[in-house]
């Protein structure tokens, strides 16, 4: 299935192409960015990775807006300014940075570019991707559907800590999300990921092939 979504993205043929993966928390976003990645490597094409969790706000701001309930979340966590000026429409000339502010350490590596090739595969992971922002700059759109009770379960066992972080802020946040942006209609490929060994691929569309 990986192979099939591999496939469907390089049909386009050469040029730099910008993938998104969103989905749910813990709905598998990451590894499945991983796994993607890698299948389109052995493609032959060349491919880097980010992540929109390292394009959040900084935490040293966040007197300044709401950024733990439900819909300060969802209105204010992430840079989406940055997300542009530095990853995707650098990416599209042939460099970008791939981390603004890692949300650990919160060191902001904003200045460390990395070149892309001519033909080279950018493969974002990360919630909130196919927003009116952003959703113009993707070349192809994959969302991970998984229940919302399965995703704060999933959550609960990858982080630990407080359940109403994921039913209070997250689940909050991605019902207002789905309800205002409608992301399954906007993605290209939809991939039922209940069972991370065994997931279902339920619409796959291909890149027209660029002229």
């Amino acid at each position: 299935m990986i192979s099939q979504l591999a496939q469907a993205i390089t049909a386009a043929g050469p040029g730099r192409l910008r993938v998104a993966v969103d989905g749910r928390t813990a709905a598998g976003k990451t590894s499945f960015g991983h796994e993607l990645a890698l299948a389109i490597v052995e493609l032959g094409r060349p491919v880097l990775r980010a992540s929109l969790d390292d394009f959040k706000r900084p935490w040293r701001e966040r007197h300044l807006y709401d950024r733990e309930s439900g819909e300060g979340y969802y209105r204010n966590a992430f840079d989406y300014d940055r997300v542009k000026s530095l990853l995707l429409e650098p990416f599209a000339h042939g460099e970008c940075a791939l981390c603004a502010i890692d949300p650990r350490t919160q060191v902001d590596h904003s200045d460390l570019v990395t070149p892309a090739g001519r033909d080279a595969v950018l493969v974002v992971d990360g919630v909130f991707a196919f927003r009116a922002e952003l959703n113009a700059c993707w070349d192809y759109r994959i969302w991970l559907e998984v229940r919302p009770e399965l995703s704060v379960a999933r959550g609960l066992d990858r982080d630990g800590g407080d359940l109403s972080v994921l039913t209070d802020r997250y689940l909050v946040s991605e019902n207002i999300y789905l309800a205002e942006e409608e992301p399954l209609l906007r993605a290209d490929a939809v991939v039922d990921n209940t069972d991370f060994v065994a997931p279902v691929l339920l619409r796959l569309r291909a890149i027209t092939a660029q002229a």
